[in-house]
This record gives C-alpha cells, sequence and structure tokens, in this order.
C-alpha cells in the first residue's frame, strides 16, 4: 500500500468511504475489501471495527437514518415548524431518498438499528414527534402514531415510486404530492 492511514477514527473513515462509495453503486456491489482501499488500510484492519459485511452495512444505514433525520431537522425549522413544518419534513425524506438512492434503499432493507444505534434524533423519532405535534397530539399517543405512520407511507411509497421510476423525479410533484396529504 502506497497511503498509509494517518487519522485519528478509522471506523469513521471507514463509514465516511463505505458512504461515498454507496454514491455510484449498491449496497450489494460494496465489499469491504473496496471501502479499505478508498481509506489507504489494508483490508484486515477492517475487520477491527466491523467483523464483516453485514455490520458495515448496518453502520452505513444508522449513519443513513442520523443524515436523513438532520434533513428533516433542517427542513422543519426552515419552514417555521407546525404543519408547514411537518409538510417540509416529508420533502425532505423524498429529496433525501432521490439524492442518496443505494444508502436509502439500504437503511429500508437493512433490519431496524438496534436501540443503541437510536439516539431519539433518528428519522423516524423525529417524524414521530412532528406528527404530534402536526396533529396537536402528545408525542406518545396513538393519534401520533397513526399520524406518523401515515406520513412515513405517504412518502416513503412516493420515494419508491420515483426511486423505482414508476412516477418522474419532479420536484414539483413531490411537493403537489406532499401537500395533498
Amino acid at each position: 500500500m502506497n497511503r498509509k492511514y494517518h487519522h485519528g477514527d478509522l471506523r469513521a473513515a471507514l463509514i465516511e468511504a463505505g458512504l461515498r462509495l454507496l454514491e455510484t453503486r449498491a449496497a450489494d456491489d460494496l465489499s469491504l475489501r473496496e471501502v479499505a482501499r478508498a481509506v489507504g488500510v489494508s483490508a484486515t484492519s477492517v475487520y477491527r471495527h466491523f467483523p464483516d459485511k453485514a455490520a458495515l452495512l448496518a453502520a452505513l444505514a444508522a449513519d443513513g437514518l442520523e443524515r436523513l433525520g438532520a434533513a428533516q431537522r433542517q427542513a422543519a425549522v426552515a419552514a417555521g415548524g407546525g404543519a408547514a413544518g411537518f409538510a417540509a419534513t416529508g420533502r425532505a425524506y423524498v429529496r433525501f431518498a432521490l439524492a442518496n438512492p443505494a444508502l436509502f434503499r439500504m437503511i429500508f432493507t437493512s433490519a431496524p438499528p438496534s436501540a443503541d444505534h437510536v439516539d431519539g434524533t433518528d428519522a423516524m423519532a423525529f417524524l414521530r414527534a412532528n406528527a404530534a405535534q402536526a396533529a396537536g397530539a402528545a408525542p406518545d399517543s396513538r393519534a401520533a402514531e397513526v399520524r406518523s405512520i401515515w406520513a412515513w407511507s405517504l412518502v416513503h411509497g412516493l420515494a419508491m415510486l420515483m426511486l423505482d421510476g414508476q412516477v418522474p423525479a419532479d420536484e414539483s410533484l413531490v411537493d403537489e404530492v406532499v401537500a395533498l396529504g
């Protein structure tokens, strides 16, 4: 190897490299060796942080879910919260999917993150809290739960239809469909 790894957090560097590689290929096409090469370390050093490809993919999915949640939070704040903020989180969800198709698919085809990987700031926790606020309900109420499932179904379905080419990936269509909800 010509390059040597000189950063302080190899695990984080491997995740970043994996995310960059997902911009150009599907998760199934990602290999631990390729991620190691992208960081400039030996393939065996990857195993110190990820015992297998499934562990790396789980870490990538957890990171992706955090990024999706951050995009939704930023959209809600920019829209001023309330019902407008809730609709903005839906638009952000679909736009994240369109901008990160391989990562998005991997997030939702992986097993849900374990409790130790979710700190309450992930996309689903944020969606539930926002749904409760938009419905004028307590965050742990049945009304908030039903509204969040309905909203998630709407935006996830739209995202998948667009990713699969069933409907055009059109920004104005995202706005119109979310506005109907």
